[in-house]
């Protein structure tokens, strides 16, 4: 049997603190969601000023990029790229660019995703995000 790697609430805690810290400086209102390697949710939050629909497709976008093991942008350029079919596909939702998988030891422990500006500002606080662990 392997050992794997899981997300903690520290860790949770860590990524999202990081996470909001990136946009506040940016001035970027977003919602940010974690998710663990199975797509479930352990964290979301809605900063002041937000869309609501923000909370909806920020966690879509980490499900989609836990359970793929990949970035979410890379099913929208699949998308459109002309492989309009991949719509089809399913359990996937948010198939946008700010879906951000953690990777340790190369297997995938979860993602974030968050949803509220561009979306390459999206990836970048999620990014951020991450780098708060240290991988």
């Amino acid at each position: 049997m392997k050992t794997k790697s899981m997300l903690e609430l520290a860790d949770v805690k860590a990524i999202a603190a990081a996470a909001e810290a990136e946009a506040l400086k940016n001035h970027w209102a977003v919602s940010i969601a974690i998710v663990d390697d199975g797509g479930h949710l352990l964290w979301l939050q809605r900063l002041d000023g937000a869309a609501p629909v923000s909370a909806h497709i920020a966690p879509a976008k980490a499900n989609t990029a836990a359970l793929g093991r990949r970035e979410s942008r890379l099913y929208e350029e699949m998308i459109n790229g002309g492989r309009v079919s991949f719509l089809s596909a399913p359990d996937i939702r948010g198939l946008l660019e700010g879906g951000v998988p953690i990777l340790k030891d190369g297997l995938c422990i979860g993602a974030v995703g968050v949803s509220g500006v561009k979306s390459s500002e999206d990836a970048q606080v999620a990014r951020a995000g991450i780098a708060a662990l240290g991988l």
